[in-house]
């Protein structure tokens, strides 16, 4: 598949993300077509990237690209993609949130290669990691080149992670919490911002290096026997944590499916 000529239809904070990544450093993209909507995004990626264009409509947008993202919000997408023309065999890229797979495939009205995507806004930067379904090599080669793709085999995986994309907020919440403790302590608040970050930061780069399988391999390594990371973690399961988590993901869990259903 030639990735030469991308085009998006919506121009949102995630179709900013997912253009500067490909426009960083070697370009994954020769040219990409922007909708005119959200004016100010697209003219000011088309003012920093030459390979950026505004197209006059959102139809010019699929006219002139080899892959199209549909990166649209889930309450006007029959509007928008009902009104468009696209050429079979045309590969779609959906970034639609809790949209039904058949339902796209009917708005569409034509024989596409359509693919669904969980884009993150870390993609801006290349770190991102990135479900798709149903596998396609070509498209998650594009995802690889903004961090990592998950090729998802069935609906569920897919589901799955969706819902575990939403553990982002906690992440930086449990940050926060440990910072506003750090705080009421008496520690200066930016020392503890400062300490926290890179903390997390070192442990998340930690869990990616090769051979980890297990998370809980990790939990083994920082926990001395009888020392203080062992006593948290246990204090962390026995005071409800684990349940609550698993409790929070299975909520997330049944909504998404009760969405795409």
């Amino acid at each position: 598949m030639s990735t030469s000529s991308i085009g998006f239809v919506g121009t949102g904070a995630i179709t900013e993300a997912m253009v500067r990544g490909l426009l960083a450093g070697s370009a994954s993209a020769t040219e990409i077509h922007l909708s005119p909507r959200s004016a100010d995004i697209a003219a000011r990626l088309a003012a920093e990237f030459p390979a950026v264009h505004v197209a006059k409509d959102n139809q010019e947008v699929v006219d002139r690209s080899t892959i199209v993202f549909l990166a649209i919000r889930p309450q006007i997408a029959r509007e928008v993609i009902e009104a468009l023309s696209f050429k079979p065999g045309q590969r779609v890229v959906s970034v639609v949130a809790a949209t039904e797979r058949q339902n796209l495939l009917d708005w569409i009205g034509a024989d596409v290669q359509l693919v669904q995507a969980i884009p993150l806004p870390f993609v801006a930067d290349r770190l991102g990691v990135t479900a798709i379904f149903p596998p396609d090599t070509d498209v998650a080669a594009l995802f690889d080149t903004l961090g990592t793709a998950i090729q998802c085999e069935t609906k569920k995986e897919y589901d799955l992670l969706a819902a575990a994309s939403a553990l982002m907020a906690t992440y930086f919440g449990v940050m926060e919490f440990a910072t506003d403790w750090l705080t009421e302590k008496g520690l200066e608040r930016s020392k503890g911002h400062a300490y926290i970050a890179r903390l997390f930061q070192s442990l998340a780069e930690r869990a990616q290096r090769a051979g980890i399988d297990r998370f809980s391999d990790l939990s083994g390594e920082f926990a001395t026997k009888g020392g203080l990371n062992e006593q948290v973690l246990a204090d962390f399961d026995t005071g409800g944590g684990k349940a609550a988590l698993n409790q929070a993901l299975d909520r997330v869990l049944n909504r998404i499916e009760g969405m795409t259903d």
